[in-house]
Parts: C-alpha cells; sequence; structure tokens
C-alpha cells in the first residue's frame, strides 16, 4: 500500500470507526504526537479516535491539500465535521450543534505502514465554534 493510500485510509476509513484498519496501515510500535499528549501503539491511538468520535457525531472529514508524499514523509489539510454531543471543558454550545474546524497532519512512513504521527489543528477555531470564547 502507497502513502497516499495509507493516509486516505487514516483519514477516512478509521476516522469513520473502522479501528480494524489500524492494525493494516500502523507499524505495531506506532506513536502518536497530539498536541496534549502522546499515544503508543495501535490501541493507544484507536482510543483517541474513539474518544473524538465520543463528543462528536456525523463525523465527516474532507482532504483540503494532499496527500503530499515525500521520501518517508506524508502530509495533509484537511476540515473535521461534527455534531457535538457535549462533554468538551468550557463549551457553552448546546449538543446538536454543527462545528468544523482544520487541521494538518504528518506522518512518517515505515516498512509501508504509518509509523509516527504529528497533528496541528485549530484548537481555538473549535473551541470558538463550541461557544468557550464568547458568541459562537
Amino acid at each position: 500500500m502507497d502513502a497516499d493510500e495509507l493516509y486516505r485510509r487514516w483519514l477516512f476509513d478509521a476516522w469513520s470507526g473502522d479501528y480494524g484498519v489500524l492494525d493494516e496501515i500502523m507499524t505495531p510500535d506506532f506513536v502518536g504526537h497530539w498536541p496534549a499528549m502522546e499515544v503508543r501503539g495501535r490501541k493507544e491511538a484507536a482510543d483517541q479516535i474513539r474518544h473524538s468520535r465520543h463528543l462528536f457525531s456525523d463525523i465527516v472529514n474532507t482532504l483540503d491539500v494532499g496527500p503530499v508524499v515525500g521520501g518517508d514523509t506524508v502530509a495533509a489539510r484537511w476540515t473535521f465535521h461534527g455534531t457535538y454531543q457535549g462533554g468538551v471543558p468550557g463549551a457553552m454550545a448546546s449538543p446538536g450543534t454543527r462545528v468544523s474546524f482544520v487541521g494538518q497532519d504528518m506522518f512518517r512512513v515505515a516498512d509501508g505502514r504509518l509509523a509516527e504521527y504529528w497533528v496541528v489543528s485549530d484548537g481555538v477555531g473549535l473551541m470558538t465554534a463550541l461557544g468557550a470564547f464568547g458568541d459562537s
């Protein structure tokens, strides 16, 4: 599987709740660097996605730019769309509020699988949409 396909399976299959795909696209020693935490292994990556899917339903990700592949790196820009379910500290939006925010992913590929991950997302934009910073 090439890096483009690996990325698309991450963005569209894994984030749609197909956690089994992680066994196919990630190395066993996968490390993910989220802004506030690190996850290690496929199970912790699945747990992180599962947590997001608990906070938001009707998740649809769009691929805005990429994937751009160079050497052992694949990167892309995406937009997350979801319906807020409640539970985000500081959020004033009512459950059922539809929100969107953007982000960028970068992966290191090793042995034909995703081995390491860095993500940067617009947390301020998300929290503004959730009413944490005044009017949403």
